[in-house]
């Protein structure tokens, strides 16, 4: 099966079917491949404009495709293709790989150019910044709107844990007796043990359900254990602003690498009860979080929801 970056796109190298050059590297969401495979002719997605659009389409240089081909790890595309026009590069040359690097870090021109792209597009970019910018407004209103929601219900949550740690409710709520307790190397040794297996359900080696559903599972239980910190220790909801740091996670374009160094810097963090480590400890934790819900690409909302679920069962939330 096809893996998708969080971002919902796979990169692909487009390679002439008669001469094997490399023509050009550009991505695709699941829609452009389906018009791809559909029309036979190569369609994209462009990450600038936020769109989908079919090679060619002002140019004229279409793209036939021949076949296509996936790689070892199922992340990335070969489409062998036959170019129609004479140009695959939008900057008016054969291949977009016109250019040599020299020893000197200076390039070397090595192509000749086909077409003049500032005649081919004159006409071209209102109508690009005009989707460019529709494409942004919506994906910033999305977050916005994200936000807003994932506040109310964190708020909300948090309020709860607040709650059984002013209320002595250990005989009923296991929660309450650990909020009690206030055993910070307990809560932070919990921590590090469901941030691991959050990390290990994004490659496969922790599973109950499925990665989507223990994704939540998980990040739900990451969420409870970082909550009880900030609890215990009353750190105001403010100062670590939760939501902000799901979202942020989420939309952070992380790298695996990068994802693992914030999980390990907000165990460092957690490791002092100094108020401010502990607030920027627990924003890392819920970056992680975030992180993870895009790599699955489940709402950033889920984990959230999962836990104030449980607590309605629980009769301690209406």
């Amino acid at each position: 099966m096809l893996k998708f970056d969080r971002q919902g796109l796979i990169p692909v190298v487009i390679q002439d079917d008669g001469t094997e050059e490399v023509l050009m590297v550009a991505f695709m969401n699941q829609d452009a491949l389906e018009r791809t495979r559909e029309t036979g002719y190569t369609h994209f997605f462009s990450r600038s404009r936020n769109a989908l659009w079919r090679k060619g389409e002002q140019s004229g240089n279409t793209q036939a495709v021949s076949a296509i081909f996936v790689n070892c790890e199922e992340n990335s595309l070969l489409i062998r293709v036959r170019q129609q026009g004479g140009a695959a590069c939008h900057d008016g040359y054969r291949s977009c790989y016109y250019r040599r690097l020299n020893s000197d870090d200076s390039y070397e021109i090595v192509a000749e150019r086909v077409f003049n792209p500032a005649t081919v597009y004159a006409s071209t970019p209102t109508a690009h910044s005009t989707v460019a910018a529709a494409g942004m407004d919506a994906l910033h209103k999305e977050r916005e709107e994200q936000q807003r929601q994932l506040e109310t219900e964190m708020r909300q949550l948090y309020g709860v844990y607040l709650y059984l740690r002013d209320h002595d409710l250990s005989e009923q709520s296991n929660t309450s007796r650990l909020l009690q307790e206030h055993s910070h190397g307990y809560l932070v040794a919990r921590l590090a043990d469901e941030l691991e297996e959050l990390a290990d359900v994004q490659i496969g080696e922790h599973v109950h359900s499925g990665r989507e559903a223990d994704t939540i599972l998980e990040g739900s239980q990451v969420g409870y254990w970082l909550l009880l910190l900030a609890s215990t220790h009353n750190v105001r909801f403010d100062d670590f602003a939760p939501h902000t740091a799901v979202l942020d996670g989420y939309y952070g374009q992380y790298s695996q690498e990068k994802a693992v160094e914030v999980g390990q810097e907000c165990l460092n963090l957690l490791a002092s009860p100094e108020q401010s480590s502990l607030a920027q400890g627990l924003s890392l934790g819920f970056n992680f979080i975030g992180w993870t819900c895009a790599e699955t690409h489940i709402s950033p909302l889920a984990p959230t929801e999962y836990d104030l679920n449980q607590m309605r069962r629980k009769g301690l939330v209406n």
